[in-house]
C-alpha cells in the first residue's frame, strides 16, 4: 500500500466512524436509550421496557459480530479485548465503580455526551472530570494502583479468553462453528426476551439500531480499516485505531484520548483516532437531533450538592471504565458481543453498582 493510499484509508475510516457515532447519538437521543435509565426503571419502578431495549441492542450486536467473524471480516483474536487471561477482579471492581458513578452523575459516559449535545453544561463538567480520571487510570496515579492491585489478579488460560474458544478447547468442536452458534444462540435469546414483554416499537427499534451501529463499528474497524502491510513499518494493523487493533464503540478511554487530543492539538504525534472521532460524533449527532426537534436547552447545576455528586460520579466512571476496560457501551454492548469471558462479570458489576447507587439515592431522599 502506498503512503497516499494509507492516508486516504485513514481519512475515510475517520469519516465513517464519525457518521456511525453521530447516528448513535441521534438514535439514542430519539429513542431515550440509556443503560442507567434501564436499570433505574427496573429497580425502582418494575418497568423492564428499557432493559428490553438494552437486551435488543446486545442481542443484535452479538448476532452481527458472530456473522462478521464467521465470514472472516473480523478476527476476534485481533480485537482490543483479545487476551489469554481473564482479569475478573478488574472487571468486577471497575464495573461496580462505573455503575455507581453513572447513577450519581445522572448517566453513563455516552448518555452525558448525548446530553452535552443537547446543551447540558452539567454533562460538560462530567465529560472533563471523567476524561481526567480515565487518563489518570491509564497512565497516572490510579494506573499504578490499578496495576498493583486488581490487574494483578488474573485467571490464565491456554488460549483466547472468548467463550467459543474455551468451549472449543473443552469439546474439540470446530471453533468457527462454535463462534457462529454461540453468538446466534445467545444473541437470539436476548432478542427473543426483548420481544417477549410489553412491546414499545420505538424503544425496540432504537435498541436494534444501537446494536446495528455497534456491528457497523466492528465492520469498519476490523474489515474496512485493515492494512496488511503498513507502507512504512510493513506491520499488519487496523488504520486509525489507537491500539492498532480492532476497536468498536466505547466511551470511557476515548473520552480521555479526546481531552489529550484537544489539549495537545499542535503536537503532530496527537492524531485523530476512531475513538476520538466517535466521542465528537455522538455529541454532534445529539446536537443536530436536539436542534431539529427544538429540544436544545442550556442546563446547569441545581446547587453545590448536585455539583458534588456529578464530580464524584464522573471520577468513579473514569476510574471504573478504564479498570473494567469499558463502559455500558464499551463492555455492555461492544465487548460482550464478542463473548469475552470478562465482559459478563463486568456487565453484572455495572448493574450491581448502579442498583447500590439507586438505594443510596433513596436513602438520601428519606433523610431530607
Amino acid at each position: 500500500m502506498a503512503p497516499a493510499d494509507f492516508q486516504a484509508l485513514v481519512t475515510s475510516t475517520l469519516a465513517l466512524a464519525f457518521v456511525i457515532s453521530a447516528l448513535f447519538g441521534a438514535v439514542a437521543r430519539h429513542t431515550h436509550f440509556c443503560t442507567m435509565g434501564a436499570i433505574s426503571d427496573a429497580v425502582s419502578l418494575g418497568d423492564w421496557s428499557r432493559m428490553r431495549q438494552w437486551a435488543m441492542a446486545v442481542g443484535v450486536a452479538m448476532c452481527g459480530f458472530a456473522v462478521l467473524a464467521r465470514i472472516g471480516w473480523v478476527d476476534p483474536a485481533h480485537t482490543l479485548y483479545a487476551s489469554t487471561s481473564v482479569l475478573w477482579l478488574s472487571a468486577l471492581v471497575g464495573g461496580a465503580l462505573f455503575g455507581f458513578g453513572m447513577v450519581i452523575a445522572s448517566g453513563c459516559g455516552s448518555k452525558n455526551l448525548i446530553r452535552l449535545g443537547g446543551g447540558s453544561l452539567k454533562s460538560l463538567v462530567v465529560f472533563v472530570v471523567m476524561g481526567l480520571a480515565a487518563f489518570a487510570t491509564l497512565k497516572g496515579i490510579t494506573a499504578v494502583l490499578r496495576v498493583l492491585t486488581v490487574d494483578a489478579v488474573q485467571w490464565p488460560l491456554q488460549g483466547q479468553a472468548f467463550l467459543p474458544d474455551v468451549l472449543a478447547r473443552w469439546s474439540g468442536a470446530p471453533l468457527p462453528m462454535l463462534r457462529l452458534g454461540a453468538g446466534l444462540l445467545l444473541g437470539g435469546l436476548l432478542i427473543a426476551w426483548a420481544l417477549g414483554g410489553r412491546r414499545d416499537a420505538r424503544s425496540l427499534l432504537g435498541g436494534a439500531g444501537i446494536g446495528a451501529l455497534a456491528v457497523a463499528a466492528w465492520w469498519l474497524s476490523g474489515h474496512w480499516a485493515e492494512v496488511q502491510e503498513h507502507p512504512q513499518t510493513l506491520e499488519h494493523l487496523y488504520a486509525a485505531t489507537y491500539t492498532g487493533r480492532i476497536e468498536a464503540l466505547s466511551f470511557a478511554t476515548p473520552v480521555a484520548h479526546t481531552l489529550d487530543w484537544l489539549m495537545f492539538f499542535s503536537d503532530r504525534n496527537k492524531v485523530l483516532t476512531v475513538g476520538v472521532v466517535s466521542v465528537l460524533g455522538v455529541i454532534a449527532g445529539a446536537a443536530v437531533h436536539a436542534l431539529c426537534t427544538r429540544e436544545f436547552r442550556w442546563q446547569g447545576f441545581a446547587g453545590t450538592d448536585d455539583l458534588a455528586h456529578h464530580l464524584a460520579g464522573a471520577a468513579l466512571m473514569g476510574v471504573g471504565g478504564v479498570t473494567a476496560m469499558g463502559c455500558t457501551i464499551g463492555q455492555g454492548v461492544s465487548a460482550i458481543s464478542t463473548l469475552h469471558l470478562a465482559s459478563f462479570p463486568a456487565v453484572l458489576a455495572i448493574i450491581g453498582g448502579a442498583a447500590a447507587a439507586l438505594r443510596y439515592q433513596n436513602w438520601r431522599l428519606e433523610r431530607m
